[in-house]
């Protein structure tokens, strides 16, 4: 008899339903209950065809979001982090080098300069 293990014990994700997370899983009826929504909604107005796209559309970011997975990150903390350092962090950074003075062989000047 055999158990997995991970090697790394920080990636556990408990199986709720057919090996989903519970956010996983909770993204995924979320998406469906959408799905059904606008097609319910858009069917007579726009035909059958037409509103099965616009629900798989509408369905698709919700469901990929449950999924989504980048350095430890999930979904909403990625895109709290993106609009923290293009949008808010976008102005003028100050990068400066310091040196110990004290030690006879840092004697350079001190170069200050900006990127953007």
């Amino acid at each position: 008899m055999q158990n997995p293990i991970n090697k790394e014990i920080r990636h556990y994700q408990e199986e709720i339903f057919m090996g989903l997370t519970l956010r996983q899983l909770v993204c995924s009826g979320v998406a469906i209950g959408l799905a059904v929504l606008a097609y319910m909604t858009l069917a007579p107005l726009l035909g059958r065809e037409t509103a099965s796209w616009v629900c798989i559309v509408a369905a698709m970011p919700i469901a990929a979001a449950g999924f989504f997975h980048y350095d430890d990150l999930n979904f909403e903390q990625f895109l709290v982090a993106v609009v923290e350092s293009v949008i808010l962090g976008s102005s003028w950074r100050l990068w400066k080098t310091e040196y110990d003075l004290s030690k006879p062989k840092h004697k350079k000047k001190v170069k200050k300069f900006a990127i953007k």
